[in-house]
């Protein structure tokens, strides 16, 4: 989805996030402020600034209400889950909010995703599905 990151930060695809001893999900995308290793295996929640899930039926339930629940728990701020809609991708935008330590959304975007946080990003949706 991204081609690459801002300076200082690795992003991801299919990498695990060890959120527990024997809880360790995978997301489809992992931005993370560390710097790169080849070595890495999984990523730790405190590093973690976004997750992005890409749903399809296989996954529904999973990226819909079981994962973004874990990743607030684990204090994950931000939570993108992209989803098809009429056979162009839309991408939901979620927050952690503090005070509840659940996710709130942020945006629905069909046309363009700008965004400041967790860093700056500019994304057509339907450019995803190319």
């Amino acid at each position: 989805m991204l081609r690459c990151g801002p300076a200082g930060w690795t992003v991801e695809a299919q990498m695990t996030v060890t959120l527990g001893r024997r809880t360790r999900p995978e997301p489809d995308v992992v931005a993370a402020l560390v710097p790169y290793d080849p070595d890495r295996t999984s990523f730790l929640p405190a590093d973690v600034a976004l997750v992005v899930e890409v749903v399809s039926a296989e996954s529904e339930d999973r990226d819909r209400r079981y994962k973004p629940t874990l990743y607030a728990e684990a204090g994950i701020r931000h939570l993108w889950r992209i989803e098809d809609e009429q056979g162009l991708p839309v991408i939901h935008t979620y927050e952690r909010d503090d005070t509840t330590g659940a996710y709130v959304p942020t945006g629905v975007h069909r046309e363009q995703l700008k965004a400041r946080v967790p860093f700056p990003v500019d994304i057509v949706p339907a450019d995803l599905a190319r």
